[in-house]
């Protein structure tokens, strides 16, 4: 079959895409930047990318006539506080009228669980869309899911922040609310199993695990498993902002995100029936076994997507292609270069930076600088890597973005996603004459953007210097043989 998949670059729509180019599917992927696709080469070679953006004026020729089925999986409750509601509806409107001019017979939008009588914003905006995606000339299967775990899922990461770093936690009457926690792997089988099924055409299912659990449960259940010491004191007068810049400083969440989850928080999402686990045969995968399923993944290196590496966790919604030619004039630099020893082993350096590596100098200064950016209302750096040491156009990095990662050509740029007052960029690259090369490149606005500048200067004289020669230097450890 010939699928559309929407949102092909979110956490989701990321795992989707091996598993449907491995039943054969021709798949066709709608993401606002292509250069921000981060699959790798031979992912890439194997799929059609079209470069939409829902919330603006549809150009259906811009699709390919002969689409079977489309995975709707667009999502905007991280762009806004206020409005995304509006804006979700707009994407679906429009994504109805690109529809009408393809041979679609059947869409499959993944919402949530809507079984309480007082919605949130956010679930309230998820039947909206879902009303309005029934008007489409198509077939619609929606598939209703509580909070999804899976390694690199924003549930799954909030979760593991605060059992991690907080062995005692002082909670607000929230986390008393029952939800019904899936794991991606069943969500994965739920969205494949539907397609092209005919009885579940024109109808709405809710997904869910074996187990319903209150927010509380999950976390002493997670720190059980993980073999942590956690206190939990939930108190009734903590309001829905304070607990909102709660998990702002202390995950990895944004602010936007924090606020419309807490808004969330407060209705219980539990699934209503059970038909569709019958109807697919699917075995649900309980609570624990998800956690452990996710730190599998991690422990192998092999988390597939992460919703960190998505747009909306960093602060720009613009084409990251307006950046990658890194500007020259009207710009204050940073150079540095230094001759290699072993230039293998140095592009296996800067392909590992950031994340559990960090930054090879002065590590405390960057988890500072990461601190203050989270106070101005920036990313900070607890958004870390999705791989230890694989890069792709799109991901994010801490706090910066990764604009340019060829290892082929052995150069890697990154730009900055920190609120400095400017634009920044960062880029190293090897020559042919096995010399690394470092660039640090400022460029001002106004007369702050030159003041942050010169007084960093002293930082960057140690800094930057002290980053190219760790580069160049390092090996990391050989982990030890046993014979047992």
């Amino acid at each position: 079959m010939k699928l559309l998949l929407t949102g092909a670059n979110g956490y989701i729509g990321m795992r989707l895409i091996p598993f449907l180019l491995e039943e054969g599917h021709d798949l066709v992927c709608a993401v606002r930047d292509k250069n921000r696709l981060a699959v790798n080469p031979r992912i890439r070679s194997k799929i059609t990318i079209v470069e939409i953006d829902f919330l603006e004026e549809p150009n259906p020729n811009v699709l390919p006539q002969d689409i079977d089925a489309a995975y709707y999986l667009i999502h905007s409750m991280t762009s806004s506080t206020s409005d995304f509601d509006e804006k979700e509806k707009r994407a679906a409107e429009n994504f109805n009228v690109y529809l009408s001019k393809t041979n679609c017979k059947q869409v499959i939008y993944l919402s949530g669980i809507i079984n309480d009588e007082n919605l949130s914003k956010h679930l309230n905006s998820r039947k909206q869309v879902e009303d309005t995606l029934y008007k489409g000339k198509f077939n619609l299967t929606v598939l209703r899911a509580a909070i999804i775990v899976g390694s690199g899922s924003s549930s799954f990461e909030i979760i593991r922040d605060l059992c991690e770093k907080l062995p005692i936690m002082i909670t607000p009457k929230w986390v008393k609310t029952r939800c019904q926690p899936i794991a991606i792997r069943n969500v994965i089988q739920y969205l494949t199993g539907v397609l092209g099924k005919e009885s579940c055409y024109n109808a709405s299912f809710d997904i869910g695990g074996p187990d319903v659990l209150t927010y509380k449960q999950m976390m002493l259940l997670y720190a059980k498993i993980r073999g942590l010491s956690l206190t939990i004191l939930d108190v009734p007068v903590m309001r829905p902002k304070l607990s909102s810049y709660w998990l702002y400083f202390v995950t990895s969440t944004s602010y936007k995100l924090a606020l419309n989850l807490v808004d969330s928080m407060r209705v219980e999402v539990i699934t209503g029936d059970t038909r569709l686990q019958e109807m697919l045969d699917i075995k649900p995968i309980n609570y624990n076994d998800a956690i452990k399923m996710a730190f599998e993944k991690i422990e192998q290196n092999q988390v597939v997507s992460s919703w960190k590496d998505s747009l909306v966790s960093g602060r720009f919604r613009k084409d990251l292609n307006h950046y990658i030619k890194v500007p020259e004039y009207g710009c204050l630099k940073d150079r540095q270069q230094i001759k290699l020893k072993d230039p293998e082993q140095a592009l296996e350096n800067i392909w590992s930076i950031g994340g559990k590596r960090g930054w090879y100098y002065a590590n405390t200064l960057w988890k500072i600088r990461g601190f203050i950016d989270k106070l101005w209302g920036g990313v900070g750096l607890r958004r870390g890597r999705t791989h230890d040491n694989e890069l792709y156009e799109g991901d994010s990095l801490d706090f910066w973005r990764v604009l340019l990662a060829d290892k082929k050509e052995k150069r890697l740029l990154l730009f900055a996603e920190m609120r400095v007052p400017g634009e920044a960029w960062l880029d190293w690259e090897i020559d042919d004459d096995n010399v690394l090369h470092q660039t640090a490149t400022f460029r001002p606005r106004g007369l702050w953007g030159r003041l942050y500048w010169f007084s960093m200067l002293p930082f960057h004289y140690f800094i930057f210097g002290g980053m190219i020669r760790n580069i160049a230097r390092y090996k990391p450890k050989k982990a030890a043989i046993s014979n047992f």
